[in-house]
């Protein structure tokens, strides 16, 4: 079982109150099978929700938050173990080096930026660890056509590609987790 599960989403919580039920499945879950929360340390939208459904059924929450997002006020205080870090990509590399899978909940840039990065660690070799999206009312599916449409143009493999799961529950994506083996997409070849 991929025990450290880390988890980008927004800071809000979107129009559609399905991604905060979203959120809220997703800690109930890792939390009753045992994972531990591993996300940016906030304690607004979704991240907020996750982290208090996981510590509300008893699980585990590691927050990793920059200074400068404690100075705002947005560090969640509950938690588990909250480490607070000089910068975003401290933040990041730190995550990464404490997470067994990492899941994209809907959300904004930051989402995106944190996903692509994960992502392209795994493509160059600095991780073997799963990468999904928690496809949510759809919300990434206009996304993945358009990296299809990046596949078809040349820019990534269709190998590559299909390393990125896609779950539209909790389960199913958490299910997929578990059985992922690492995959030699031969990265150097041309």
């Amino acid at each position: 079982m991929r025990k450290n599960i880390c988890v980008y989403c927004g800071a809000s919580t979107g129009n559609n109150l399905a991604y905060t039920e979203a959120a809220q499945q997703l800690g109930q879950t890792i939390a009753q099978q045992g994972r531990r929360l591993i996300y940016g340390g906030g304690n607004k939208g979704l991240m907020g929700i996750l982290a208090n459904a996981v510590l509300e059924a008893g699980g585990e929450v590691i927050g990793v938050i920059p200074e400068r997002l404690v100075e705002a006020e947005t560090a969640h205080r509950g938690l588990t173990q909250l480490e607070v870090v000089p910068d975003m990509h401290i933040r990041k590399a730190r995550m990464s080096e404490l997470a067994d899978g990492f899941i994209a909940l809907p959300g904004g840039i930051g989402t995106f930026e944190e996903l692509f990065e994960v992502w392209t660690w795994s493509q160059i070799g600095y991780h073997t660890n799963p990468v999904g999206l928690l496809n949510i009312n759809q919300f990434y599916t206009p996304m993945n056509a358009f990296l299809q449409h990046v596949v078809d143009e040349g820019f990534v493999r269709q190998s590559y590609f299909n390393t990125l799961l896609v779950g539209n529950s909790a389960a199913d994506l958490l299910t997929q987790f578990d059985q992922y083996q690492p995959h030699n997409l031969n990265r150097w070849a041309k």
